[in-house]
């Protein structure tokens, strides 16, 4: 250190709070849907900071999903990579994931992608099931459209396809 010059030591506690976390978790993509982030598919809960430790609690979008570790892991490493050393992931399964936690800026991302996204307030006790109403069609906005399959590139979502412009595509299952 050169005479004169003040070194400036910050700890990563004197910058955290809920809000930055917030934000940097707002980057992380669901490894299943990339456009998506875990904080718009609802999949963080909560999130707190005390001194030094960020405790993040995620609520999987069901209890098999296989996509859970991952998310688990790309949240530690995106807080590690902003130099967040004593974080703890906890999941908390009640009251379970619904479909109404995805966020409208979400819901916008999963329609731009191609993925219709599911409708709003039609629980079903956390079954996943595809729609009993008309599914628009992401692509022509069409409703003619029909489940092909109740099982589509993910569990969580069901294959449908457009009847006006023939083009397949998935509809994200409501729980």
């Amino acid at each position: 250190m050169f005479s004169g010059e003040i070194m400036s030591i910050e700890k990563i506690s004197d910058r955290l709070s809920e809000k930055q976390i917030w934000q940097w978790l707002e980057d992380v993509p669901d490894p299943e849907i990339p456009v998506i982030s875990v904080v718009d598919l609802g999949i963080v809960r909560d999130v707190s900071v005390a001194g030094d430790q960020v405790t993040v609690m995620i609520t999987p979008t069901y209890s098999g999903c296989p996509a859970t570790t991952v998310i688990s892991f790309d949240i530690e490493a995106a807080l590690r990579a902003r130099g967040v050393a004593d974080i703890k992931i906890a999941s908390q399964l009640f009251p379970p994931w619904t479909t109404d936690w995805i966020s409208e800026a979400g819901r916008e991302k999963l329609l731009d992608y191609g993925i219709a996204p599911p409708q709003k307030g039609a629980s079903c006790a956390g079954a996943l099931r595809a729609s009993k109403g008309p599914i628009a069609c992401p692509q022509c906005g069409s409703v003619r459209t029909e489940c092909v399959s109740e099982f589509g590139s993910t569990p969580c979502k069901a294959a449908y396809r457009c009847l006006d412009c023939l083009e397949p595509f998935d509809y994200f299952k409501t729980i």
